[in-house]
């Protein structure tokens, strides 16, 4: 099966691609960090004749970043102007080809005080009616290389690299369900394979199952490096979520089931960085 990967230069498009690639499937990347020619905002030959080619397209691609990001830019027009854009425009071509698709979505698409969970609930609706699959991220975490782009996991580790030091946004307190980039991929995959078998009126939530509050992550981190403080922000709490928590629905377990512990993928990616 040849698979498109829109934005497969991303956090999750990164490890589908080099999944699928150590299987010999030869997925197909495509993302604006390789070219400008591979832009979403913008119908053109190169994004028609991947489209058309392919055989299976895993729609990744987003404005989007951390919670740093999110606070910074959601509410501003480039961020729902680029985001509209890019989905308008894949979405047209995967109808008009008629192309089977997983379209990554949130678990935060139903938090209507989020810009961006209104995006994803939008791309939702576009992806039931044309039918595709619809899977909800939760808090996936990989390596990163845009660094205003990051999340938290990667955040902290710089820190106790760089300074033996993790200075945290808040107080630490908000739960977070975060899933090694690897088991995505795998999830992904599955799905792929599994496409039409998979009821389209369940929700697909692509998650650990496990909750840990983001202190607990900084405390993991900080005993991978020796010596590392964390100084939580007694002052402030999570904006990004509100406090708002989603409970995931089992559902996928018939199909996948996440195999990395939370603190082995952490120490993963600590030895990556």
């Amino acid at each position: 099966m040849k698979s498109l990967i829109l934005g497969s230069s991303g956090q999750v498009g990164a490890a589908i691609f080099e999944y699928l690639a150590e299987k010999g499937d030869n997925p197909i990347p495509f993302d604006l960090v390789r070219s400008p020619d591979e832009d979403l905002r913008v119908i053109n030959d190169r994004m028609r004749d991947a489209i058309r080619q392919a055989d299976f397209v895993h729609f990744l691609a987003f404005d989007v970043g951390g919670s740093t990001y999110l606070a910074k830019y959601q509410n501003t027009f480039d961020f729902i102007h680029n985001n509209m854009k890019l989905m308008a425009n894949t979405f047209e071509l995967l109808k008009e080809y008629d192309k089977p698709f997983i379209f990554a979505s949130s678990q935060m698409s139903n938090m209507t005080f989020s810009t961006y969970g209104l995006l994803k609930a939008m791309g939702e609706r576009y992806a039931q009616v044309l039918g595709g699959l619809i899977v909800k991220f939760w808090n996936v975490y990989g390596i990163e290389h845009d660094p205003e782009k990051t999340h938290v996991i990667t955040d902290f580790v710089q820190m106790a690299k760089d300074n033996k030091r993790i200075v945290m946004r808040t107080n630490g307190q908000e739960y977070r369900q975060l899933l090694y980039s690897v088991d995505c991929a795998q999830a992904l995959d599955t799905l792929a394979h599994r496409y039409a078998e998979v009821p389209r009126g369940k929700e697909l939530h692509i998650t650990n199952f496990k909750w840990d509050t983001i202190l607990d992550v900084a405390n993991i981190i900080a005993k991978l490096q020796p010596g590392t403080e964390v100084v939580p922000n007694q002052e402030k709490t999570d904006t990004v979520q509100a406090g708002v928590r989603n409970e995931p629905d089992p559902f996928i377990l018939n199909y996948w089931k996440p195999k990395t512990e939370l603190p082995d993928g952490i120490a993963k990616i600590f030895a990556k960085m």
